[in-house]
């Protein structure tokens, strides 16, 4: 028998990456992030320590220096910071590496989201650049690891892996990082419909790259972000969709989001609530160093 709460998840999704509708439209989208950065550095989740492991299994050499292109807040350019790496995180908006130098990194490296007050020791180990994905006006060699966390669709694929290509020091590894609902869940595939979450993929989606760089390794990462049901309301209010929408459309999304929480799947307002998701970790190093 279906379940009387969610029904069965039809298909997740037929695509490997977001549909804007135009070159118009994906600007503005991206643009809408850019007077978000409170709410979306203290909504959205960070990255499990299994994916940071992952990553920095690759990289090599003393000191290694990273670049976090798309960075917004930096929550993944903080976890490197902890980790011992020198990172650059560059955006192309200028408050969101403002919101980023003021949350400082986590009291806890494995932390998600909680925030701690910078201190001047901590600050020195991350530098910031205002500038696009696709020229960062950074010099060649420059990093052994180059980062995009959830910012790669919004980028030029094939100027941006020029970029990339360019600041990669030989034997350096890129790293594609996508946090997304686990939407394989019925109630979470739901949530997700509600919430308009436009950045689910197909489960065996594949990033378009440039020829320069060559998939060296894929991994899935399943994990719970704990939420206050409030909490997860305001998540909707990072989405481009919501952020964008007519303030009469934003409304019925929050109040649909209350509904379901509260009225429907049961949960006491202010409860917590274990968010699935899954993170996939995508790493290519530059054609012909594999």
């Amino acid at each position: 028998m279906p379940d009387p709460v969610d029904p069965p998840v039809p298909a997740i999704s037929a695509r490997d990456e977001p549909r804007f509708g135009s070159a118009e439209r994906k600007g503005a989208l991206a643009a809408a992030f850019q007077s978000q950065g409170e709410d979306y550095d203290r909504l959205r989740p960070g990255y499990p320590p299994a994916v940071l492991d992952a990553i920095l299994a690759e990289v090599s050499g003393a000191g290694p220096r990273a670049v976090d292109l798309g960075a917004g807040t930096g929550k993944l350019s903080w976890a490197l910071a902890q980790r011992g790496l020198a990172v650059t995180a560059v955006d192309t908006s200028r408050a969101m590496l403002e919101t980023a130098l003021r949350r400082g990194p986590s009291a806890d490296p494995d932390a998600g989201s909680a925030p701690a007050a910078p201190t001047l020791d901590t600050l020195s180990t991350l530098a910031t650049q205002v500038a696009p994905a696709e020229a960062t006006g950074l010099p060649d060699s420059s990093a052994e690891l180059v980062t995009v966390a959830q910012a790669w669709h919004w980028f030029d694929a094939e100027a941006a892996s020029d970029e990339v290509t360019r600041l990669l020091a030989p034997g350096g590894v890129l790293a594609l990082v996508w946090n997304m609902l686990d939407v394989t869940i019925p109630w979470v595939h739901r949530l997700s419909r509600i919430m308009h979450a436009g950045d689910i993929h197909r489960e065996d989606f594949t990033p378009t790259v440039g020829p320069g760089l060559a998939l060296a390794s894929r991994s899935v990462h399943q994990w719970e972000d704990p939420m206050v049901t409030g909490d997860v309301i305001d998540l909707a209010r990072t989405r481009s969709y919501v952020i964008t929408a007519p303030e009469e459309r934003r409304a019925k999304v929050l109040a649909n989001l209350d509904w379901y929480l509260h009225d429907h799947l049961g949960h006491a307002p202010g409860s917590t609530v274990h968010v699935p998701y899954r993170t996939d970790l995508f790493l290519y190093r530059v054609t012909g160093s594999l």
